[in-house]
């Protein structure tokens, strides 16, 4: 004789574990979300944003930015200065470029 199904019901332990586990993933996941740096050579950091096009790099700690390969990926009415960021291996590195536009300066730390 067969019994029927018994419907699964999980413990509150079990269902403690799932969501811490479902936790970690979502914060691991959000950790890996932007290269930094401070983190590669000169020339790694040059070629991923030359590889990529444009993206958003950290630049050591809370500090961020996005860097282009070139003027293309610039809105039309912005233009393309060179763009430097700390490495492991350089202080100043060139690694492309970041797009303003010209004659807004809301920090005054254009250069």
């Amino acid at each position: 004789m067969r019994h029927p199904p018994v419907p699964f019901r999980p413990t509150p332990a079990a269902a403690a574990l799932a969501l811490v586990a479902l936790a970690a993933a979502t914060v691991a996941a959000a950790a890996q979300g932007r290269p930094s740096s401070v983190e590669m050579t000169c020339v790694q950091a040059g070629r991923l944003v030359a590889g990529r096009g444009a993206l958003v790099l950290g630049t050591g700690g809370y500090t961020y930015d996005r860097f282009v390969r070139d003027r293309s990926f610039c809105e039309p009415t912005e233009i393309a200065t060179r763009a430097f960021v700390p490495t492991l291996d350089n202080p100043a590195c060139l690694v492309g470029y970041r797009c303003k536009e010209p004659g807004f300066d809301a920090f005054g730390d254009d250069e």
